[in-house]
């Protein structure tokens, strides 16, 4: 059933209530007309409330000195003004109860009845109750609407979380493999060159097999933070740097490294950092500047760390051109953030490439 017709039947039976009262009264012609216009607005009252209670409260006035108005007239603008304070704006619901209570004043009094309170106390106990409800769903639409609204919020924190897990777990991935790629890819073309000699493709297969058990540690390493992360071993440190440096010039990378001031005592977060900037200079240099040398500094100063990772120019051909996506240096400049520290990458003279990393032992909030 579609509103329209609602409303005409709510009219109608109205209409008809208010003139049976009539008739069960023996009320006058004043009276039949009232029950008929206030029953009728009762109709007009869901979309139309306004109107509803203005042509309610004419119909009372105009009917009143003409005669008693029937019970039914009290009962309807009871439901009336039960409506008009459920729906309507604040002073337009305060206005409707008074004219609705006043025409029916006015009907007592010019009758000189006695039922002056119930009058009163019936449109005004039912606008009280119209009012309460209007207020209750409205409390309830609001509440909904948050309702709605947190949802949309929680499920796009979600999809963010996923977006932020995801490129977690890519820049881990990169940090983990690609060094270990970039060895096993090198020596394998330099294998290629040197099959004729026997003992320098033994050392070439040695070096892949070792990157290849250094990938596998650390895709280990990788499931048990993708599991669980209090299974996560102790954080690369300073002395892995060395280490990492060693595998690196064992892989035939022109490679020195120089430890400077401090080195230990730093942060396990920091170290880390400063890990992952070493191993992603020494894997670009292995990518794009095979052959040329590359230098490592490290240094420990009182108030930060600096590493730095400096490659000359590419000597021959750059065996893994065009197979970076800036991942890596993406990921670095994310991990140095997080410690409040600062990167620089780009081209030295010389056709070189400098990565630098700056990272403050201590982050000072600002005032």
């Amino acid at each position: 059933m579609d509103v329209r017709r609602a409303e005409l039947l709510t009219g109608l039976g109205g209409a008809a209530i208010g003139v049976a009262s009539a008739a069960s009264e023996h009320a006058g012609v004043a009276g039949y007309a009232a029950g008929a216009v206030v029953g009728a607005a009762i109709g007009l009252a869901f979309r139309h409330p306004r109107a509803a209670w203005i042509t309610t409260a004419a119909a009372i006035f105009a009917a009143a000195p003409f005669g008693a108005l029937p019970f039914g007239v009290l009962l309807l603008a009871t439901v009336q003004a039960f409506l008009a304070g459920r729906g309507e704006e604040r002073w337009w619901r305060v206005a409707a109860v008074i004219a609705i209570v006043a025409g029916l004043e006015l009907d007592v009094a010019l009758k000189h009845d006695s039922g002056a309170v119930p009058t009163l106390l019936l449109p005004g106990a039912a606008w009280a109750a119209g009012r309460a409800l209007g207020e209750r769903e409205l409390v309830a639409a609001q509440l909904a609407e948050r309702a709605r609204d947190l949802e949309q919020e929680r499920e796009a924190y979600a999809a963010l979380s996923v977006r932020y897990e995801r490129a977690r777990i890519a820049a881990e991935l990169h940090d983990i493999v690609a060094h270990a790629i970039s060895v096993m890819v090198i020596q394998a073309s330099a294998g290629q060159r040197l099959a004729h000699d026997p003992k320098a493709t033994t050392e070439t297969f040695d070096a892949i097999a070792g990157a290849a058990r250094q990938a596998e540690d650390d895709m280990g390493r990788l499931v048990a933070l993708l599991g669980d992360e209090e299974a996560i071993g102790p954080a690369p440190d300073l002395a892995l740097i060395e280490e990492l440096v060693t595998r690196a010039a064992g892989s035939g990378l022109n490679v020195r490294l120089r430890l400077e001031g401090q080195r230990e005592g730093w942060p396990a977060t920091l170290a880390e950092a400063a890990y992952r900037v070493v191993q992603e200079g020494l894997t670009n240099a292995l990518r794009y500047a095979a052959g040329a040398p590359v230098s490592v500094v490290v240094r420990g100063g009182p108030l930060a760390l600096t590493v730095e990772v400096e490659n000359g120019a590419a000597g021959g051909e750059e065996l893994m051109a065009g197979f970076g996506t800036g991942t890596g240096i993406q990921g670095v400049r994310e991990r140095v953030d997080a410690c409040g520290g600062a990167v620089e990458a780009g081209p030295v003279a010389g056709g070189g490439w400098v990565l630098r990393a700056e990272l403050p032992r201590r982050v000072h909030s600002p005032r």
